[in-house]
C-alpha cells in the first residue's frame, strides 16, 4: 500500500478552533508530527475533504485523534473527477475507540475516486469538537 497524501493533495476542513489556523490548522492534519493537530470547532457534523487530483482506489484510512475529542462515526464518501461538489460514492462508515493511538480502518471498495470527503457525524466530546494528530489514506 502506498500513501496517497502527496505535496499536490489539496485539502480542506469544517472550522478550525477559535480561527487559529496556525496552531489548529489542516497543515496540521498531514505533517507527520504528533506534537501538531487540527482542531474544529464546536457542532456537528465535521469533515474533512482531501482532492488527490488524480483518481485512486481508496484502501485504508489512517487517523490518530486526541482521546475525549475522537469522531465516533465517521463515513467515508467519495467524488468523480466530473462531478467535484457530489460526494456520492459510498467508501465505508467506520467507528472509532475513544483513544488516542493510532487507528486504521480498511475499505473494499472497488469504485476509484478523486476527492474524499471523512464525515465526522459524532463525536466523544460533549460539543461536538474533533481533534487529529494524524491522517493518512493509502491505496492505489
Amino acid at each position: 500500500m502506498t500513501s496517497l497524501i502527496t505535496p499536490n493533495v489539496r485539502i480542506k476542513v469544517s472550522s478550525v478552533l477559535q480561527r487559529d489556523t496556525v496552531n489548529f490548522g489542516k497543515q496540521n492534519l498531514t505533517d507527520g508530527s504528533n506534537e501538531t493537530c487540527w482542531n474544529s470547532e464546536q457542532g456537528l457534523p465535521q469533515y474533512v475533504l482531501i482532492d488527490f487530483g488524480l483518481v485512486v482506489l481508496i484502501q485504508t484510512i489512517s487517523l490518530t485523534f486526541q482521546g475525549g475529542f475522537v469522531g465516533k462515526k465517521c463515513v467515508a464518501l467519495g467524488s468523480l473527477p466530473e462531478s467535484p461538489n457530489e460526494y456520492n460514492i459510498p467508501i465505508g462508515t467506520f467507528y472509532p475507540e475513544d483513544i488516542n493511538s493510532t487507528q486504521k480502518f480498511d475499505f473494499e471498495s472497488s469504485t476509484p475516486v478523486q476527492r474524499l470527503k471523512l464525515i465526522f457525524e459524532e463525536s466523544s466530546d460533549f460539543y461536538g469538537r474533533i481533534t487529529i494528530y494524524n491522517l493518512d489514506v493509502f491505496g492505489q
